[in-house]
């Protein structure tokens, strides 16, 4: 499929991937540069939390702790649960399952050197809306509610302080379901250049989810910002991207 006319609006200096499927129509209102491949910060935690629940019978027999920390790490995006699970499934072996199981085409571990950094791991809009339409489409219904439950009900801030109100939630006016991430800020103190495949440098922002009644859109942004640009203004910037965004079924937030 060739991608439409965008009206995406990208400020000076940052690069983005950005795709907005409508699944009414089963097309894709916006994409621009939706197989470009960007750490995924947080966004992963969507592909750690479908590995976990895949295989384990029904969702409301998982252990207490389990169903905690899924719910931390999805509604405020809670990095110990994530390394909880991460290393308690295999680690890549998370990456390596999900890849294969939902036929994602850009999306892998994290580079040689960093196998414990599952935020490092490379992902991109196309695959992630693929993950979204997964989880709508696809899934276990009760499945489906013990991820998206979460989702719908996404804190203000994470469980590390920060904001997590950007893109989507500052955008649009409910309903909506996000996963948000974040890488960089501040800068992390390891080699420059050291990612590989993916920018490891430029800090991260990235804004993912549904919009509308019934999920009409799957959206999904991500961003990589100059060095030194601060949390607030990189999440500015991603919302007025997702502000200029064609998304069916969305209705402003102001």
């Amino acid at each position: 499929m060739s991608a439409p006319p965008t009206g995406t609006r990208v400020p000076t200096g940052v690069g983005a991937g950005v795709a907005v499927y409508d699944r009414d129509s089963g097309t894709f209102t916006e994409r621009l540069a939706p197989d470009a491949r960007f750490r995924s910060a947080s966004v992963v935690k969507l592909l750690i939390a479908l590995d976990h629940l895949w295989d384990r019978g029904p969702v409301d027999v998982l252990p207490p702790d389990d169903r905690t920390r899924l719910g931390a790490m999805l509604a405020s995006s809670d990095d110990s649960a994530a390394g909880h699970f991460w290393e308690r499934n295999g680690g890549t072996g998370v990456i390596t399952r999900m890849v294969s199981r939902l036929g994602l085409t850009g999306t892998s571990g994290p580079p040689p050197g960093f196998p414990g950094y599952w935020g490092f791991s490379a992902i991109t809009a196309a695959d992630t809306v693929r993950v979204w339409c997964h989880l709508l489409d696809e899934a276990p219904a009760p499945l489906r509610e013990a991820v998206l439950g979460p989702l719908r009900r996404a804190t203000r801030h994470g469980t590390d302080g920060y904001d997590q109100s950007f893109g989507i939630p500052s955008a649009f006016a409910r309903p909506w379901a996000v996963k948000q991430g974040w890488s960089g800020f501040p800068p992390p103190a390891r080699p420059r250049g050291a990612g590989g495949e993916v920018d490891l440098d430029r800090p991260a922002l990235h804004t993912t989810g549904t919009v509308g009644a019934d999920d009409r859109a799957v959206v999904a942004v991500f961003t990589l910002h100059p060095p030194g640009t601060g949390y607030a203004e990189a999440g500015a910037r991603v919302t007025e991207i997702v502000r200029s965004l064609r998304v069916p079924g969305a209705v402003s937030a102001i």
